[in-house]
């Protein structure tokens, strides 16, 4: 008996159309997100004392407020007449905030309807409520829990984000979560379903829409024009059930030099091969629930990229680009947001990342009724996406269904 090539690709190409896509159902269904997680609301300097903020997460319509140091999260839809709130919110009195149109006035804290301006004795008020969300600020940002009322207990927010790395790991790079790290970024509308970004954000084989990035040609980085995985332990899996839950594709090699996945710079048939020769040491790639990237050692050692993909409805999501480093001191974090703030800001979140929006947008049509699920064809590189799908098919805390606006009434 032959003993198996090692270097050759022992993964097998993943299955295909209808049967296949039955076997992650709960992902197919999931085209509104991923309900009962956390989620990015606003950059933590969007949101001044005393001032309203907006947003869209699942569908659901949230309003922010931060009073006396204190945040609020509430439904962003009176339930008088179903404006939204933010077009003009009025504050008459603390921990309160006032419909502009007929006065209707909520608690900041429990969303129950304490008067209504010009019926202060009707007997709706104690009688009706909107919906509050759990709130928190942490690493620059605002967060939203966004799901059932009921749920409980909420998790911490760590149990959403990538965990950190042991600092003993030859190739550490800081994680949103370290104590010391400055996290500077942006966010911007995507035109495309989040699980279309998300799988963008990991797939091995989408580096190709980058071999020619400014940013590969002015660093001479060694980008290929994709990764084949040669062995069934490309891609590790992270289930523990008091931590987060996700997958990281393993491109290092392992302390005895073995690797699992091979990268393509060449194609002798069709005479294509990449630009650049400076092998980017430590890149490693990973995705958590319900939504959240991380990029290891890019775009240089030492930097972590994080990325998230927040669904806005089943068409569009909020697209969060985050650059993370190490940086203890005063001098070292003035010295990061000047390159951030020259360079570092469009040469990755635009130069080099709107490759990807563009083509997460280009994939919608083919997906837009999930019919890119049945009819996909997929390739060895892709067992990793598929293992993603299955992934979220087990361990999402639910999965969100429409607005009532189309007809579904959620559960408050």
């Amino acid at each position: 008996m032959s003993t198996p090539d090692p270097t050759q690709s022992q993964v097998t190409p993943p299955a295909q159309g209808a049967t296949a896509a039955k076997s992650y159902q709960p992902y197919v269904d999931a085209k509104w997100g991923l309900k009962n997680h956390w989620y990015p609301a606003l950059f933590s300097h969007e949101l001044e004392e005393g001032a309203f903020g907006s947003t869209k997460i699942c569908g659901e319509p949230i309003l922010l407020r931060r009073e006396n140091n204190q945040l609020y999260a509430l439904e962003d839809r009176c339930c008088h007449r179903g404006v939204p709130l933010s077009k003009k919110p009025y504050c008459f009195k603390e921990g309160m905030v006032t419909c502009w149109y007929h006065g209707y006035t909520y608690g900041l804290n429990d969303g129950e309807l304490k008067t209504i301006l010009a019926a202060p004795d009707d007997p709706l008020i104690g009688n009706a409520s909107i919906k509050t969300y759990p709130i928190v600020e942490k690493y620059s940002i605002i967060w939203v829990f966004v799901g059932d009322a009921d749920y409980a207990p909420i998790p911490p927010l760590e149990s959403d984000l990538p965990p950190q790395e042991s600092k003993d790991y030859a190739h550490y790079s800081p994680n949103l979560t370290d104590d010391d790290a400055i996290v500077l970024g942006i966010r911007r509308k995507g035109e495309s379903n989040w699980r279309l970004a998300v799988e963008n954000g990991f797939d091995p084989g989408h580096v190709l829409i980058h071999w020619k990035s400014p940013l590969v040609y002015a660093h001479d980085m060694a980008v290929p024009l994709g990764f084949k995985p040669t062995s069934d332990r490309a891609v590790k899996a992270f289930e523990d059930p008091d931590g987060p839950k996700g997958m990281m594709n393993m491109y290092p090699p392992d302390a005895d030099g073995h690797s699992h996945y091979e990268p393509i710079f060449e194609n002798t048939m069709l005479d294509v091969r990449t630009v650049g020769g400076t092998p980017a040491l430590g890149l490693r790639t990973s995705m958590w629930l319900p939504g959240v990237l991380k990029v290891e050692n890019f775009p240089f050692p030492g930097i972590t990229t994080h990325e998230m993909y927040v669904p806005i409805d089943d068409k569009s999501y909020e697209y969060w680009e985050l650059l993370v480093k190490t940086a203890p001191t005063k001098t070292e974090r003035d010295e990061f947001t000047d390159q951030y703030e020259n360079y570092l800001r469009d040469a990755v979140f635009h130069d080099f990342n709107d490759d990807d929006l563009w083509a997460r947008d280009s994939m919608q049509p083919f997906y837009e009724n999930d019919v890119g699920f049945a009819e996909e064809k997929l390739c060895a590189m892709d067992a990793v996406i598929v293992a993603w799908r299955k992934l979220v098919a087990r361990h999402a805390r639910g999965i969100q269904t429409p607005p009532m606006e189309l007809g579904t009434k959620r559960r408050r």
